[in-house]
C-alpha cells in the first residue's frame, strides 16, 4: 500500500462499501445506483454542488450505454474527478520556483489545521534537498506557535527568525525576507497568525505583511499557502471561502487525511475555489506530508482489492 493509499484509506472504504452494496445483482447503472454514488460523494465531505456536478455527468456519460460494471463506473468516476481537481495544464505540481530567489511563502490558516507543522515539513524536505530556509515566526500572538515553529528550525536546520511574544507581526515578516536576502536563502516561510474571528482585521494584517515583504522582494510574496484540515470537512469549505476574501490565496496544503472518511472535501474545496492543491498531510511523521500528485491522489481514492456488499 503506497502512502497515498494509507492517507486515504478511511474514504477509500467508505465509498466503497455504499457503492458495493448499491451495484451488488445490477446489470445496468439505474437511478439506484446513481443515487447510492450521490450518497457516497456526499459522504466523503465532497459538496452538494461537486457531487451534482458529478452524478450530471456521469449521468450523460452513461446514457448511451445502461450497462456498466463496477470496474467501469470507478473508472469513469476516477476521470471526471481528475477533470476537477486539474487546475491548470501543468502536467505537474510544481511546489516551489527556485528561479525565483528568495521564494517567499506567506503560510495562513486557522489554529489547530497544523499549520506550523506544515511549515516545519516543508522546511525539512527542502533542507533534504539541500536549499538554504528562513522561518519567519509571523504568529507572534501564540507562544507556542513560535516554541514550535522554532523546534522545527533546529529540527531541520533552518534558520529562524523571531521577535518577542506581541511583536508585529509584519516587522517579523520584513526581518525574515531581509535575512533570507542577506543569507542568499533559496526559500523562506512566514507564518501568520490563525484567526479569524473579525476577517476586516487579518485581511488589513496580511495586507501589511504583503506590503512589507515586497519593500524587500518587489514580487514577493510568490505564494499564498493555505492550510486546511481536511478531517473537518464542511468547515474546510468555510475557511478556504474566509481566506479567499481576506488575502490572494495562490495554493493549498490539506492536512490530516489520513484520520477520517472525508478526503473528499479536498476535490470539492478545488472545484468551488480553483486553488491548486500543493501539499498533502497523511500523518503525523515528517515525512507524510507529499507534494500533490494527481494521479495517485485519484488512484488512492478508487483503489479496492475487494467489494464486500
Amino acid at each position: 500500500m503506497g502512502l497515498f493509499d494509507k492517507g486515504f484509506k478511511k474514504t477509500n472504504e467508505n465509498f466503497f462499501q455504499k457503492l458495493g452494496r448499491a451495484i451488488v445483482g445490477k446489470s445496468r447503472v439505474d437511478e439506484d445506483v446513481l443515487d447510492a454514488i450521490e450518497e457516497a460523494l456526499l459522504s466523503s465531505d465532497m459538496g452538494v454542488e461537486t457531487t451534482l456536478k458529478l452524478i450530471d455527468n456521469l449521468e450523460d456519460r452513461v446514457e448511451k450505454d445502461k450497462y456498466m460494471s463496477l470496474d467501469e463506473l470507478t473508472e469513469m468516476l476516477r476521470d471526471e474527478i481528475g477533470k476537477l481537481l486539474k487546475v491548470d495544464e501543468a502536467e505537474e505540481v510544481v511546489p516551489f520556483d527556485f528561479s525565483k530567489k528568495p521564494y517567499v511563502i506567506l503560510v495562513v490558516g486557522v489554529n489547530g489545521v497544523g499549520k506550523t507543522t506544515t511549515i516545519g515539513k516543508i522546511a525539512s524536505m527542502l533542507r533534504d534537498e539541500g536549499k538554504k530556509v528562513v522561518l519567519g515566526a509571523a504568529d507572534t500572538f501564540r507562544a507556542a506557535a513560535v516554541d514550535q515553529l522554532t523546534i522545527w528550525a533546529e529540527r531541520s536546520g533552518a534558520d529562524i527568525v523571531k521577535q518577542p511574544m506581541g511583536s508585529d507581526p509584519a516587522s517579523v515578516a520584513y526581518d525574515s525576507v531581509r535575512a533570507a536576502v542577506a543569507r542568499g536563502a533559496d526559500v523562506v516561510l512566514i507564518d501568520t497568525a490563525g484567526r479569524l474571528h473579525n476577517r476586516i482585521d487579518l485581511m488589513n494584517e496580511l495586507t501589511k505583511i504583503r506590503n512589507v515583504i515586497r519593500k524587500v522582494v518587489p514580487d514577493g510574496p510568490h505564494e499564498v499557502l493555505l492550510v486546511l484540515d481536511g478531517s473537518t470537512g464542511q468547515n474546510a469549505f468555510v475557511q478556504a471561502q474566509e481566506f479567499s476574501k481576506a488575502t490572494d490565496v495562490s495554493a493549498l496544503a490539506v492536512t490530516k487525511l489520513d484520520g477520517s472518511a472525508k478526503g473528499g472535501v479536498v476535490v470539492g474545496i478545488v472545484d468551488k475555489f480553483r486553488f491548486p492543491v500543493k501539499f498533502i498531510g497523511i500523518g503525523e511523521g515528517v515525512d507524510d506530508l507529499k507534494v500533490f500528485n494527481l494521479k495517485e491522489f485519484t488512484n488512492s481514492l478508487f483503489t479496492r482489492e475487494d467489494i464486500r456488499p
